[in-house]
């Protein structure tokens, strides 16, 4: 909008001018924005100025202090000197953290199928776990009444269980539904081809950048998550297409900024074009291929139904021992069959959604196959 203001006021042109706004290169959208030019936004060019202005009256005044009292070639800014604070933040939890020890027992049991149990309890009280710690101390927060096992503890522990009667005291299932991700922002989708595709912010806007001026996907810096009506059609056209009407979502999804400053005149990245081009349609290959096909998936499985799952929680009893096991049924994917975050393929990643236990009921005698003495030491903040 900036840009626009300026050539105004460099051309001066004689005749009048409007200003064609598009988010994806394609006949249709360039048409459409031939169909709806309007006119510079003086209030969008005066949110620009401000912004200078803040770059300015932060940088030029910090960065020359920076230069005389630290370092020359150093910078300050409106935004990197937040992202800097926010670094060194989480750097100073890092040093300040103080690492702690503790050991719990882990079994592997048999009925009609073999499953795993904690120990969660001793004697009625809880057994420590690492969110029962002061990271600053390394200790057991003040207060917490859970009982802290060292090595010789639970090895003494496990050889006293060895042997004895197990029982399922308690069983408890209870559905949970799922959602799926909004489509892609700039920095998520940055984060999720870093977690997948391995590829650096600089790799992934790069790639993306190539993907917008070939006509393949929509803008890519922006942090919206809204989509147009038109995207929102194409995307639950693919899902009907491609793995059934139960597979859609009961009414269209619509994803709103929760940042005051989104600029919802952008769309969410998303794949461009009024019919979305599965990735085997496009031709593409390499880094190219991986980025835009997961842009799709992302795209197409918010329009998507909810996955429902049941979690499944047994307690068993061995002498004054409390253990636990804990399961996970898919009732319905919905959206897993296309898209899950953090993991190449789907379908595979569907597998590893699921922990089956085998159809225990209570009162039920398990036989103890195996009986582990496990120590654990709590991590820094990443």
């Amino acid at each position: 909008e900036s840009i626009s203001w300026h050539l105004l006021q460099l051309l001066k042109p004689k005749i009048p001018v409007k200003r064609m706004v598009f988010h994806e290169i394609t006949s249709d959208a360039i048409r459409q924005a031939l169909k709806n030019c309007r006119a510079v936004d003086e209030q969008v060019v005066r949110a620009q100025e401000t912004r200078r202005i803040l770059d300015r009256l932060v940088g030029y005044t910090l960065s020359p202090l920076l230069w005389k009292k630290i370092a020359p070639k150093l910078s300050a800014g409106r935004v990197q000197s937040v992202a800097v604070r926010l670094l060194v933040n989480r750097e100073r939890q890092r040093r300040a953290f103080r690492q702690g020890s503790y050991w719990d027992l882990k079994a592997t049991l048999e009925a009609k199928g073999s499953f795993e149990a904690r120990l969660v309890s001793l004697a009625g009280t809880k057994v420590a776990t690492g969110s029962d710690f002061d990271e600053a101390t390394g200790q057991i927060v003040a207060g917490r009444n859970v009982v802290l096992l060292n090595e010789a503890e639970a090895r003494t522990l496990q050889q006293r269980l060895t042997g004895k009667a197990w029982k399922v005291t308690d069983l408890e299932e209870r559905p949970v539904t799922r959602k799926p991700s909004p489509p892609f922002t700039t920095s998520t989708l940055q984060q999720e081809a870093n977690r997948k595709l391995r590829l650096s912010a600089r790799d992934t806007m790069r790639t993306a950048q190539s993907l917008y001026e070939q006509g393949y996907i929509t803008y890519m810096r922006t942090d919206s998550v809204h989509l147009s009506a038109q995207a929102i059609a194409a995307a639950r056209s693919c899902v009907e297409k491609m793995y059934g009407k139960e597979y859609l979502s009961p009414q269209p999804r619509q994803y709103t900024t929760k940042s005051k400053g989104a600029q919802e005149a952008h769309e969410a990245i998303r794949p461009a074009g009024s019919t979305f081009r599965t990735p085997k349609e496009t031709g593409l290959s390499g880094r190219e291929l991986d980025l835009y096909d997961l842009i799709w998936k992302r795209t197409v499985a918010c329009q998507m139904a909810d996955a429902r799952q049941t979690q499944i929680s047994v307690q068993l009893q061995v002498e004054d021992a409390g253990f636990r096991a804990s399961g996970k049924r898919i009732d319905f994917p919905g959206f897993l069959r296309a898209y899950v975050e953090g993991s190449d393929d789907p379908n595979a990643a569907l597998e590893n959604q699921e922990v089956i236990l085998p159809p225990l009921k209570v009162s039920d005698r398990p036989d103890c196959k195996k009986l582990e003495a496990i120590g654990h030491e709590t991590q820094p903040p990443a």
